[in-house]
């Protein structure tokens, strides 16, 4: 069973002291890729040079909702550029974040609307962060969407089924985290009980958001397997299914990653 943990911060503190042997445990656990994702544009050569340094590890070039007021002056065509290097595969994280409110609403919107062109212009997908903002996030995907297309999932979906219904009808991914494993989380398991084998995607979210086996410790890739079971269970499906499926959707949806023979 092969599976890809498509959204990890492996830059993070957390991880600075045991990087290598996160990567390895996540190897043994049949993690085959990782990508590791940005959260600031000016942070990019250290998500590059982590991504140098490991054959499974990928990278994202965008700015992070919560840092959306500090880059705006970033501008789209710097987004692009960086995204060039070979190990770039996706364009942000970038998004709304009504939950927190570390950034400016506006400077959010903004900020994703800038990603939104880049991902455009790069083919790359586009790695959306929404929390407690479902409306908006809904609008402003339709009305983008009709400016242009540009492929896209929504990480950690934590939102309801009507946002999930309105990226499902833009061609977007959904991607589940350690949050569908926790026992409060039954309306979201329902949501994806909906969404359609080939747009489904795992994750860890990793250092956080640890799934139910881990609760209480600090979360790594290999423990996206957790969270691929609770899928298979909720989907009705088997745990090699789920793999197989997900696997198959990260590289149609990475597409860049076709470059490389890894997975």
């Amino acid at each position: 069973m092969s599976l890809v943990d498509h959204h990890c911060h492996l830059d993070f503190p957390d991880f600075a002291e045991e990087r290598d042997a996160i990567v390895a445990r996540a190897a043994a656990a049949g993690v085959t890729t990782i990508v590791t994702i940005s959260t600031r544009v000016r942070k990019y050569d250290v998500y590059r040079e982590i991504a140098e340094a490991y054959p499974s590890v990928y990278f994202s070039v965008g700015t992070h909702p919560h840092q959306a007021h500090e880059e705006l002056d970033v501008p789209v065509s710097e987004i692009v550029e960086k995204s060039r290097h070979p190990k770039c595969i996706a364009i942000g994280e970038a998004g709304l974040d009504y939950f927190y409110d570390k950034s400016p609403r506006a400077a959010q919107r903004e900020g994703l609307l800038n990603h939104v062109a880049a991902a455009r212009e790069t083919g790359l997908p586009l790695v959306i962060h929404s929390r407690d903002a479902d409306d908006d996030m809904g609008d402003l995907l339709e009305a983008e969407m009709a400016k242009g297309t540009f492929t896209a999932v929504l990480h950690c979906f934590t939102g309801g089924e009507r946002l999930a219904t309105r990226a499902l009808a833009l061609g977007l991914y959904i991607s589940a985290s350690g949050v569908i494993t926790f026992k409060k989380s039954e309306a979201l398991r329902a949501v994806f009980a909906n969404v359609p084998l080939d747009r489904l995607l795992v994750e860890t979210d990793s250092p956080y958001l640890a799934p139910g086996p881990q609760r209480g410790k600090r979360n790594e890739p290999s423990f996206v397997v957790h969270t691929a079971a609770t899928l298979a269970e909720v989907k009705g499906v088997s745990r090699d299914a789920i793999a197989t499926a997900t696997t198959e959707n990260f590289r149609r949806l990475y597409s860049k990653i076709a470059t490389f023979d890894l997975i």
